[in-house]
Order: structure tokens, then C-alpha cells, then sequence
């Protein structure tokens, strides 16, 4: 069974097959929906969105890391080392005030497990 309305009042007319107007109205999908949005309220929406998106993924890059501010890597000098110097030698040479600070920079920059070097040892030396 099969009814058609049509409202004077309503641009358009539906065909029910059926199921009477509290049957229609139990399933909220089937209700006419009164609110609308117009072009206006779509592209607010949308900007909405957009700009809620933009600030979630700036919030995980901030969280990563991304656009951190990189520290630059210290420069290094390769001096390979004469007959009969040392690393302390070595160090003064290269110092332009503390020696010792510069002799542990040069064990940390090149993993010296002590103080000794042989002759002819290739070794980096870090510059300001």
C-alpha cells in the first residue's frame, strides 16, 4: 500500500509505502531535517576544520622535534701526530687557552681510552 502527500506548503512530495507518520518519525534518518546549512555556514565549517587539523599537526611536529633549533657540529682539524710528540703537545699547539680542556676534547673527539698517542696517529682536533 502505497501513499502519496503533497503539501501546499512543502516544495516536494513524498511517497510513504506503508508506515504511518509515528512509524516515519521513530527513525531519526527518515525526520526532515530543519537545520541547513548555507554556503556561508559550509565554508565556515570547512575553514573550521582545516584549521583545526593545521594546529594538530603542528602540535605533533612541535612534539617530534621538527623545526627544533639544530646545534651546530664542532669543526675538527686532522693533525697527524710527529715523532716525539704528545697529546699534551699536541694540545698547546692548538690551544688558545686552556690546554687541558683542549686535551679532553681531543680523547672525547677521537675516543682515546688514555693519554698516550704513537707517532704518525691521525687525530682530530676540534676548533672553536
Amino acid at each position: 500500500m502505497s501513499a502519496v502527500t503533497y503539501s501546499s506548503i512543502a516544495p516536494h512530495s513524498r511517497i510513504y509505502q506503508g508506515f504511518s507518520q509515528s512509524e516515519r518519525l521513530a527513525n531519526p534518518c527518515d525526520a526532515p531535517s530543519e537545520s541547513r546549512l548555507t554556503r556561508r555556514g559550509r565554508l565556515a565549517r570547512t575553514l573550521f576544520i582545516l584549521s583545526l587539523t593545521v594546529v594538530i599537526a603542528a602540535g605533533f611536529a612541535a612534539r617530534s622535534g621538527a623545526g627544533a633549533h639544530v646545534v651546530n657540529a664542532p669543526s675538527y682539524v686532522i693533525v697527524v701526530v710527529p715523532v716525539g710528540a704528545s697529546l699534551w703537545s699536541v694540545a698547546s699547539a692548538y690551544s688558545d687557552g686552556d690546554v687541558t680542556a683542549m686535551v679532553e676534547r681531543i680523547r672525547e673527539a677521537n675516543n682515546l681510552p688514555s693519554y698516550d698517542v704513537a707517532a704518525g696517529a691521525r687525530l682530530r682536533v676540534p676548533i672553536k
